[in-house]
């Protein structure tokens, strides 16, 4: 089973997952995606809401805001997010790197993967996440359970490199930013449902999974 028949099945199992979830109170609403990307490292999606949600009762939801706001209180707001120290210095400096608000279109627009790559705090994972969600540009985002899954299914070793990853989907998908988005956003469901790091197998919709030792 080839990359594009696993991405119609989980299509066809899940539906459209229509990712990236924001809630418009960002402005411009890509830098919620942005701040997103950032808070959302070696964390789950419920704490990024939780530090999101406090952002927005504070007020802080452009780059402006963040750019001016004492960095200590920045903290505070984002502490659901863990890391909140390291997080909030982050933030910042990609507020700096952006310059303001009516600048975020064109430097998504414009900056290359490797400039993103080189400002502090932003690592392949998030530099896709962010051109491709916020950007839509296409770049495919390669996370743990994208990893874990095709892992399992044969595809490649789970500790493979980032890149050669991202280049495999990329070479095996068609060139499309909206497939791009749904497969992301499917692998995690996935992975979240059934794919797990113990796999709950029996009512997976990938019937064809070899994953030995794991299918009774």
């Amino acid at each position: 089973m080839g990359v594009f028949e696993i991405y119609k099945q989980l299509l066809k199992a899940f539906g459209n997952q229509n990712w990236w979830p924001v809630e418009n109170n960002f402005h411009p609403k890509e830098w919620e995606i942005c701040a997103g990307a950032i808070l959302t490292q070696n964390t789950n999606w419920n704490n990024v809401e939780k530090a999101l949600n406090n952002m927005r009762k504070a007020g802080c939801v452009t780059i402006e805001d963040v750019l001016e706001i004492d960095e200590k209180d920045l903290r505070e707001l984002i502490k659901p997010a863990g890391f909140y120290k390291q997080k909030a210095e982050r933030l910042k400096i990609f507020a700096e790197a952006v310059g303001s608000s009516e600048n975020l279109k064109t430097f998504l627009r414009k900056t290359s993967r490797e400039n993103l790559l080189r400002i502090k705090g932003i690592g392949p994972e998030t530099a896709d996440s962010v051109l491709l969600y916020a950007g839509n540009r296409r770049f495919f985002v390669v996370d743990a359970y994208t990893k874990r899954v095709f892992s399992r299914l044969g595809f490649f070793p789970e500790n493979q490199n980032y890149e050669t990853v991202r280049k495999f989907f990329e070479k095996n998908l068609p060139k499309n930013i909206k497939i791009y988005k749904e497969f992301h956003a499917l692998i995690v469901k996935l992975a979240k449902d059934f794919c797990r790091k113990k796999p709950f197998c029996e009512k997976c919709p990938l019937k064809d999974c070899s994953f030995k030792g794991v299918r009774k």
